[in-house]
């Protein structure tokens, strides 16, 4: 499937880019940041600790080990904090 992935914060300054299409198999959003982490050292970086990564998919947040299905799009940040 395709997926647009994207990037927010310090994972956008580590990636380099904001977004990015991938062509992926990944069954949950971990799966598919193992994908991501393999492409550079720069995405590597961005999911070194995967403690800190927070996820949604299609604009909703999810889990990391929650079933992918078939995204248009998968969003990656850090945690929020409020203010």
């Amino acid at each position: 499937m395709t997926v647009e992935v994207l990037y927010f914060a310090w994972m956008r300054e580590r990636v380099g880019h904001p977004r990015e299409t991938v062509q992926t198999d990944a069954a949950t959003p971990r799966a598919l940041i193992a994908q991501l982490a393999a492409l550079s050292e720069g995405h590597a970086a961005a999911f070194a600790d995967g403690a800190v990564v927070r996820c949604a998919v299609d604009q909703v947040l999810t889990d990391l080990d929650a079933p992918l299905g078939q995204p248009r799009e998968v969003a990656f940040f850090p945690p929020m904090t409020g203010g």
